[in-house]
């Protein structure tokens, strides 16, 4: 099938060839088209380009992860109130901010012992250690999502992984971390 094909398909044929096989390449082509839509609601919502752009891979993680099983007679109409609802969700979070004046007379946090510092050094030169143990795309998406806080899509855009790779990369990466860094500190869990 061509891409023109697919693109030519209307939003019911996709959600049904989805349905029918469980491919995530039909449900991409849905998100894609309407990724403008996603973008202006969480604009109009939230105000802010970072978080707008967060709010549209939110939401399509939650598309590709948590999609109904049941038919979803206006998928766009679907779309908008799921991002509308994640964006209010987003809003209510910020709006459970503690107000300057609690800030202000809350105590300066302890300063580190000297035992604090090796450790924190420690753990830290044991992280650099395992991240070595992973494979170079591991290693790549995981450097990406929790160092630098790229998004799926900014890896994607920077490496040419596809979303499912990303994200199986990312998932397999902390695992095998987690492996590493125990057999590297067997106290760890």
């Amino acid at each position: 099938m061509s891409y023109s094909d697919i693109k030519s398909r209307t939003d019911e044929e996709l959600i049904a060839l989805f349905q029918q096989s469980g491919d995530n390449q039909w449900l991409g082509v849905l998100l894609e088209r309407h990724t403008l839509l996603l973008l202006g609601i969480a604009m109009k919502y939230l105000k802010d380009k970072d978080q707008a752009h967060d709010a549209v891979q939110q939401v399509f993680i939650k598309t590709l992860t948590r999609f109904p099983e049941n038919p979803v007679q206006n998928f766009k109409g679907w779309l908008y109130i799921l991002m509308r609802n994640h964006c209010l969700g987003v809003l209510r979070s910020n709006s459970f901010r503690a107000p300057e004046e609690l800030l202000n007379t809350l105590a300066a946090p302890e300063t580190k012992t000297q035992e604090e510092w090796i450790h924190d050094e420690l753990m830290r030169q044991n992280l650099h250690q395992a991240l070595q143990s992973l494979n170079p795309d591991q290693q790549t998406c995981i450097r990406l999502f929790y160092i630098e806080k790229r998004s799926y899509k900014e890896i994607m855009e920077q490496t040419t992984f596809s979303f499912e790779q990303v994200k199986s990369y990312v998932q397999n990466g902390k695992r095998n971390l987690k492996i590493a860094l125990q057999k590297i500190n067997p106290d760890l869990k």
